[in-house]
């Protein structure tokens, strides 16, 4: 009897999906699979674990049946863990690990969402509602809700459909109909007048030029002159309602690109740091320009084409309908065979379209790395290999549109051909009809005239060439739905740090800060682990530790960068996450570890947190920082220009405008990471004068591997591998001589060392 396999077993991998069936009894359910690379030796070998609504079996490529199989109840556990390269998922029942599954870390996050299923079957859920649970993904942190565990934006990504993707378009339309209600009007009127040409030459030949050469009938002089008038005004007419059409919708364009640039900045503007750290900012920039500017393109003369053909081809067929039914079911004979082919093109392009925008972004990136580090290229001579780098970028490019130019080279070309054929035929079948029936009274209306022909003729290749303008359209539908899916990419993702639905009114904070068993993982390595600390207001604590303890991890669960994965943070009795994020970081002034500087001046770089700062505020920041003199000594002091990155200042100099920056906004709570790091030691002296003044009536939170630095602090907290060791003041923690002692006296043992040296 055959098993009940879900829709996730449908998905298996081959030769999964063959065996893994015949293992399954009557009423088990496929729930989640995973990808083995490991054996129990920790060698290389394929394999399957798989779970069902009742069990885990294990498979291996090399056997044809499970190599294990577990069932599984109350109190098992799925434990995943990873030592270095190597990854492990671990089954454990209520009294004794029962196997291991080894693999390599690359699978680690799609062990993780197994293991979320496992969970969910071993809490009673069933098998279809496990197949709809959320999921994030770790790529791109879009949420899955795929059976398959398949993230659908990356899928997407691999070729996005293009009608669903142009139509979310629409949206940056909304606020403007009534300007795209004129422009389509104009086109409807614009494609009207046109078509009156052909109708106006079928009467001219037929009742006019014919008659006057035959001479077998009375010729109209009169009617020559109408028409030699309506002609001239259906030619102005259409040229007029041409641009009135042609303007409208570049005026509605334009606003759509600036709109759509508009909000996707100011989307990336509320993403989180996470979004951010897996982002290349050239491939950023050229979703904002490139991408926005293609849309805008397509919207303004594309698109605005488009409908007109189309328009022009109904108006077309129903005309040539009324001329002669018969003949117009020729014309169309070939429309449905250059549908199918342009169907049948239709992936190949557009998978071609997005990997040549991908292409494109890498070269972008790589303009973006290498122009504002090329003080870091020439020092050290790395500039052919920053070209070469380029080079083989502009080779990629090269190969990907070759590509998609291979395949446009043969398809134009052909639909040319069938339209001249399709033709050749009208021409043929015409000729044949007008002789047989050219012995019939002119007023036959069997009888198939020169001047029907003709116009016919004149619609048909309109029709066609209409037909052709929007295949060979078809490229930039296709390059615009892949741009405009590279932007919905940034518009559909949610900041990771979210605002409260309910937010707490906050002003002006007073600066009590409390930690409640934090802890904060990046993907699945967890590195705090239960933080408690109480942080009085107008405190200053020092934070120290070895490198990579978790010190500036904790600073910005603080700032809120990032969220806590597990207990809170409060800041005067209430969780930091019911405030909203602007409100609350208006409160905080922070250094960072490496000063950023805008281009522009000092005062504007000083000001940029307060931006209608007076010169006198501005003035008193750049004092209490210790940077006023060397400002006044630049040629146009606080008008003077720090260059892209502040990169005509030294290391101290932009330290101390940073730290100006941070004082000019007042902060409640000052956060100090490493501030004093790129400072000589006479500017450190400096600044920490400066600094003894300014930090009374805050809290503040240093992190600093001098720990000189930190003697004035109210205590001092120690961090190693994402815990707590101690606290206390310099004194206290020396004379327990226990972690901060160590620490203290490998510095002391360092100075002394490079004094004697020097």
């Amino acid at each position: 009897m055959s098993a009940v396999v879900s829709n996730q077993a449908n998905t298996l991998p081959e030769p999964w999906s063959s065996l893994v069936p015949r293992a399954l009894n009557e009423a088990e359910q496929v729930v989640a699979w995973l990808e083995l690379d490991l054996d129990n030796r920790l060698r290389f070998e394929s394999g399957l674990l798989v779970l069902t609504n009742q069990r885990l079996l294990s498979f291996q490529k090399s056997k044809p049946q499970p190599t294990a199989s577990e069932s599984f109840g109350p109190g098992w556990e799925l434990q995943l863990g990873d030592e270095k390269s190597v990854a492990r998922l671990e089954l454990f029942s209520p009294t004794e690990r029962r196997a291991v599954w080894y693999f390599t870390a690359g699978k680690h996050a799609a062990a993780s969402r197994f293991q979320q299923r496992f969970e969910g079957v071993r809490s009673g859920a069933s098998a279809e509602s496990l197949q709809h649970q959320s999921t994030v993904c770790p790529s791109c942190g879009a949420l899955i809700t795929s059976e398959d565990g398949v993230c659908p934006a990356c899928a997407l990504s691999a070729v996005p459909p293009t009608m669903s993707a142009l139509l979310r378009l629409l949206q940056f339309a909304e606020p403007r109909k009534k300007m795209i209600g004129l422009g389509l009007f104009l086109t409807l009127l614009s494609t009207a007048v046109a078509s009156i040409s052909p109708l106006i030459y079928m009467v001219l030949i037929d009742q006019v030029l014919v008659p006057w050469e035959t001479g077998g009938g009375k010729a109209s002089f009169g009617l020559f002159w109408w028409c030699m008038f309506g002609f001239a005004a259906a030619s102005i007419l259409a040229w007029f309602t041409e641009w009135m059409r042609m303007y409208v919708m570049a005026w509605v364009s334009e606003r759509i690109g600036v709109e759509m640039r508009n909000r996707t900045f100011a989307h990336l503007q509320e993403l989180s740091l996470e979004f951010f750290g897996g982002k290349r900012t050239g491939d950023l920039m050229s979703r904002i320009s490139t991408d926005s500017d293609r849309i805008c393109n397509f919207l303004a003369l594309n698109l605005v084409d488009f409908i007109n053909d189309i328009m022009m081809m109904i108006l077309t067929v129903g005309i040539l309908v009324w001329i002669n039914p018969t003949l117009s079911l020729i014309t169309l004979a070939p429309f449905p065979l250059i549908l199918w082919l342009t169907h049948f093109t239709r992936k190949q392009l557009l998978r071609g379209y997005r990997q040549s925008g991908l292409s494109w972004a890498e070269m972008t990136s790589i303009l973006a790395d290498t122009i504002p580090g090329i003080r870091v290229v020439k020092a050290f001579a790395q500039e052919a290999r920053e070209v070469e780098r380029f080079n083989q970028s502009n080779q990629r490019i090269i190969e990907t549109n070759d590509k998609v130019n291979i395949e446009w080279a043969f398809f134009k070309p052909l639909i040319r051909l069938m339209t001249e054929l399709g033709m050749l035929v009208v021409y043929g079948f015409g000729a044949w009809w007008i002789l047989q029936t050219s012995g019939l009274p002119v007023d036959d209306p069997q009888k198939f005239r020169v001047g029907a022909l003709t116009a016919c003729i004149a619609y048909i290749t309109r029709f066609y060439g209409k037909m052709e303008d929007i295949i060979l359209m078809f490229a930039a539908v296709q390059r615009t739905a892949a741009a405009a899916h590279r932007i919905f990419e940034i518009l559909d993702r949610v900041p990771s740090v979210p605002e409260p639905s309910q937010p707490i009114p906050i002003g002006r904070v007073e600066g009590h800060i409390e930690l409640k068993g934090v802890r904060f993982k990046y993907g699945t390595r967890e590195v705090l682990h239960g933080l408690n600390l109480k942080v009085e207001p107008g405190e200053m604590i020092g934070l120290v530790g070895p490198s990579g303890a978790g010190k500036s991890t904790l600073i910005n669960l603080i700032c809120r960068f990032y969220d806590v994965s597990d207990g809170s943070i409060q800041v005067d009795g209430h969780d930091i996450r019911s405030y909203t994020v602007s409100g609350y970081r208006r409160n905080i002034g922070i250094v960072l570890q490496d000063p950023f500087l805008f281009f522009g001046t000092i005062a504007e770089n000083i000001a940029y947190g307060r931006p209608e700062a007076s010169r006198a505020e501005i003035i008193q920041a750049a004092r209490s920082a210790n940077a006023h003199e060397f400002i006044l000594r630049l040629p146009d002091g606080y008008d003077s220009l720090v260059g892209e990155r502040g990169q005509s200042l030294s290391g101290g100099e932009r330290q101390r405008i940073s730290i100006a920056r941070a004082l000019l906004i007042d902060p409640r709570i000052l956060i100090l990471d490493e501030a004093t790091s790129a400072v000589d030691t006479e500017t450190e002296r400096e600044i920490q004068a400066a600094l003894e003044t300014l930090i009374k009536g805050r809290t503040t939170l240093a992190i600093a591997h001098r720990l000189s630095t930190l003697r004035r602090a109210n205590r001092l907290v120690v961090i190693e591998k994402g815990n707590i060791v101690e606290i206390g003041t310099h004194q206290e923690l020396l004379d327990r001589e226990g972690a901060y002692y160590g620490l203290h006296k490998a510095q002391q043992d360092m100075v002394r060392d490079l004094g004697v040296g020097g």
